[in-house]
Parts: C-alpha cells; structure tokens; sequence
C-alpha cells in the first residue's frame, strides 16, 4: 500500500523522519540496485513517515560518487557526503550518524544483505515505543565456514572481557531513535567501535530477526585482518580487563615462584648443591620471555589507543557535500 500523498494528510499530523546512513566505498555497481529496492520500501510505509538516504562516500576510488551524484540529480531526498580519503567504515558511519537529521537514523549496508523490508518492522516497534531497534541474523549461511566461526569467537571473547556486552549476530544494521543518536556523537573517543557503543548507551531496546541474503554485485572489502584489526579495536576499547588479567596472573605466577624458591632453599640445606639442569633453565627462561613480550603487547595496545585518543585529531574530514544540511555535531 503506498503512502497517502501530503496534500490528503490531516493538517496537525505529525510526520515523523527517517533517516538511512549508508557508508560506501568502491560501491558503484550496488547504488542503483540499492536504490530500487530500498525506496519502494519507504514509499510504501502506512502512516506516512518521511525519509531521506544519506550516502557517505568513503573515499571510493571507483565511480561511486558519480553514481550517488546522478541519482540524487532525480530525488532530493538523496544526500551525499564526501570524505577526503578512505578514514574506514566505523568513521564513514560515524560521519553519517553527526550529519543525519531525520527522528530516527537506521545505518544500512548498500549491498541489500540488509533486506529494506525489515526497515518496516523496525518503524513499527519504534512507534511502540523502542529507542533502539536491533536486527538480528537468524543464520550466516552465505558466510565461509571460517567466517563464522571466527565471528562466534570474536562474540564470545568479547562479551567475556567486556563491561557491557553486545548482542550476537546484529551488525550495524538497527534503527536510532534522535535521542540515542545524539549522544553517541557526543562520545568524544578517536577509536570507534560502534557496535559497541550502540549498546553502551543503553535506552529501550527492542529486536527484528531477518536471514541475510547474498550481495547483490561487488565483493566484501573486509579482507580478514581488517576484521582483526577491528576485533581488537572493539576489544582494548571496551574492556580493561587484559590489563587487569595480567596483574592477576603476575600476583598468581609471584605466589607459585616464592613457593618454589622456597622448595629449593629447603631441599638445598637438606640435600646440598645441585648442577642445575641446562634443559628446565633454558625452558623457564623461553616461557617466562614469551609472558613477558606478550604482556608488553598487550599493554603496548592501549598506549596505541592513549596516543590516537591524546592528539585529538578528527576521526574523519568531510571534503564536500550535496543536499546536506551540516549538523551541531562535528567530529
């Protein structure tokens, strides 16, 4: 059913706003179908709601720019904004979320392995009331078989380490009430990951389920060790606990060493001098070497982290904009 045109509304209803932040880079084959899917979605939404699809173009080395440009020529509801270099998706989101003006904001994937008709279920339970609307995946059969066991993994651990856990299977996909949104452009921290900060928040929280279907043209520009980088991204931001784990392990390995000494001085009065054996040495020395670099490792991490957050440089630079409105909100 398609929505009742302006003219035919009731003078003192209230339309309310949507707004769809889409991060793209190298995307140009996927705008297109992006857009007939997703706008016969938000055309057809009973009682009225108004949108707007704002793309964020991620520096994109392709014609994807070109693309938004050409099919923002023909709707006004279509917003680009360029940053000035490729700053990553958490950043492109970023950037969406601090320029988005609609009552609600729902981040979206352009290659429609985020179905448009679930956007409708998601409306529907903001209406009721949800400040923060997830959407789960029910399956990742369109994954490898390494994808999805690594992604477990990556859930398990840091839900274990973190003070605020996040919900399984739900990517950035999920709808942001206008509260919520604000204060997440308020968090001032360099080193985003959103996911986690979507929940950090807190608010009423409500879920959709949906089964992710394949691309629709391109190919993934997460290779595997930028979803390691971004794994430990979300990990040392949201938990202090490795810190804290290692200061539990030294006072644990202290015990254990003065336990031993102890065995050894008693053992040497009773006993005499023993030849220390060149194997047990040389074995004590590699394990207690390998602790001690890991340990540096992983404090050498948040000092990474201490450093991005210290200099206070911009997590992204917008180099132009069409059809924006520049928000309060700058990064």
């Amino acid at each position: 059913m398609l929505a009742l045109p302006d003219e035919i509304l009731p003078t003192n209803s209230i339309v309310k706003k949507i707004s769809l932040v889409v991060p793209v880079y190298n995307e140009e084959g996927n705008i297109t179908p992006f857009l007939q899917g997703i706008i016969p979605v938000l055309e057809s939404i009973t009682p009225r709601i108004g949108y707007n699809i704002l793309f964020v173009n991620d520096g994109s080395r392709d014609k994807t720019k070109a693309a938004i440009l050409a099919a923002a020529s023909d709707n006004s509801r279509i917003s680009l904004i360029n940053l000035s270099r490729n700053f990553g998706k958490e950043a492109a989101l970023f950037a969406g979320l601090c320029h988005a003006q609609g009552d609600a904001i729902i981040p979206v994937d352009v290659d429609l392995q985020d179905p448009p008709h679930v956007i409708t279920d998601m409306i529907e339970r903001w209406r009721l009331g949800a400040k923060v609307v997830n959407a789960r995946r029910v399956n990742r059969d369109g994954d490898t078989w390494m994808k999805r066991r690594t992604a477990q993994a990556f859930y398990r651990v840091f839900n274990t380490l973190s003070d605020h856990t996040i919900p399984h299977d739900v990517g950035d996909f999920r709808l942001l009430d206008r509260e919520v949104v604000d204060v997440i452009c308020r968090l001032g921290e360099r080193s985003r990951f959103n996911k986690a900060l979507f929940s950090w928040v807190g608010f009423e929280t409500d879920e959709v389920q949906f089964e992710r279907p394949c691309r629709t043209a391109g190919t993934s520009t997460y290779s595997y060790w930028k979803l390691w980088k971004l794994s430990l991204d979300g990990i040392f931001s949201s938990s202090t606990i490795p810190l804290r784990m290692w200061s539990y392990f030294g006072a644990g390995l202290g015990v254990v060493c003065l336990c031993y000494s102890l065995f050894i001085l008693i053992r040497t009065l009773i006993f005499g001098v023993e030849v220390p054996g060149y194997a047990s040495t040389l074995i004590i020395i590699l394990i207690f070497g390998s602790l001690n670099i890991f340990a540096l490792g992983i404090i050498g991490e948040y000092v990474a982290r201490i450093y991005t957050e210290v200099r206070q440089r911009p997590v992204y630079i917008v180099s132009s904009r069409h059809n924006v409105t520049v928000s309060s909100h700058k990064a």
